[in-house]
């Protein structure tokens, strides 16, 4: 299935890093929710300002050579679902996998919940 073209520019954004947050925060829609594991702990994050906050860690801080692959793609009307790999010698196996889930309204993400699925093979 063709990745729709807000969730390619997603990932594209997020390949980028701290070069593309303006653009990866105009994905967002102004009271948007974001729900990421990614401190070892789920959070929620509401508003494009908390949002802003919870990738900022990432972009001071980002993954040597990171490389991100989108696996899979599966729509159901407003949501859209991307299972994706990332690459980076600082994983532990060298990858990880995820699964994002998005809620689209107008256009843009209403809502991303990040779900961490194990080591990549």
């Amino acid at each position: 299935m063709s990745t729709p073209p807000l969730i390619s520019e997603f990932f594209r954004c997020m390949q980028a890093g701290a070069s593309s947050a303006d653009a990866m925060l105009a994905l967002f829609t102004d009271d948007a929710v974001y729900v990421e594991p990614f401190s070892g702990v789920v959070q929620t994050h509401r508003g494009v300002v908390a949002i802003r906050a919870a990738m900022s860690s990432g972009w001071e801080r980002p993954l040597p050579e990171m490389r991100l692959t989108v696996d899979r793609v599966d729509l159901d009307g407003a949501t859209v679902r991307a299972e994706w790999t990332c690459r980076s010698p600082a994983l532990p196996g060298g990858a990880g996998r995820g699964v994002n889930v998005f809620t689209l309204v107008g256009g843009r993400i209403a809502r991303l919940e990040t779900t961490l699925v194990g080591a990549a093979p």
